[in-house]
């Protein structure tokens, strides 16, 4: 059932990107495909899973550490390879200026919760080694950034995300649940898309 459920949203992100070309819907036929997978896995784990935990130790180093990300993004956009054409690219899947404002609120407000819940929850391990789990994470976002980034980025992106898939998971396991991977992945998120629509609205 679990290898179905991330083929199910591993297929959603395919058809949004790559055969619908809208940036809007392959986020939400995503968010879908989670809560489609995990209704029918009838899964035991509980919603509350998501604001369990924070010990401040945990939440100052992931928020800081994770944010981070979008700053490094930001400074040193000319070194990640990112394609010429990125603006247009985006513009294609229908995320013009305007439409950047919402996209990002929505997606740093409810998609940590939904990947969190599904990635370290359902699909999660409380093994302290790599698990399969974190390789599926950071899989389906080197999708996102094809045609957006040169092949050795996607390549290094993926390292960085088992990384950050394993160490989010750690900390879900040392916390006692997912509240601090949830706000890391808040910060993340908001800071890498916030340093996106910088960059490509200078």
């Amino acid at each position: 059932m679990k290898w179905i459920a991330a083929l199910t949203v591993y297929l959603a992100v395919v058809l949004g990107l790559f055969l619908f070309r809208n940036a809007w819907g392959a986020l939400l036929t995503f968010h879908l495909a989670i809560i489609v997978s995990i209704l029918m896995a009838k899964t035991d784990i509980p919603v509350k899973i998501l604001l369990t935990g924070g010990k401040v130790k945990w939440l100052l180093l992931n928020v800081l550490l994770c944010g981070s990300t979008g700053l490094t993004l930001y400074f040193f956009w000319d070194k990640f390879g990112i394609t010429s054409d990125i603006a247009r690219n985006v513009e294609t899947m229908g995320l013009n200026q305007s439409g950047w404002i919402p996209f990002i609120a929505y997606f740093a407000l409810v998609n940590p919760f939904l990947e969190e819940y599904f990635w370290r929850g359902y699909l999660g391990s409380q093994t302290a080694s790599f698990a399969v789990s974190d390789v599926l994470y950071a899989g389906f976002h080197g999708l996102i950034l094809v045609n957006k980034v040169q092949t050795s980025m996607i390549l290094y992106s993926l390292v960085v995300l088992i990384v950050a898939g394993w160490f989010w998971r750690q900390i879900a396991r040392a916390d006692g649940g997912l509240l601090v991977p949830v706000l890391g992945h808040m910060a993340a998120d908001f800071s890498i898309l916030t340093a996106v629509y910088l960059n490509l609205y200078k």
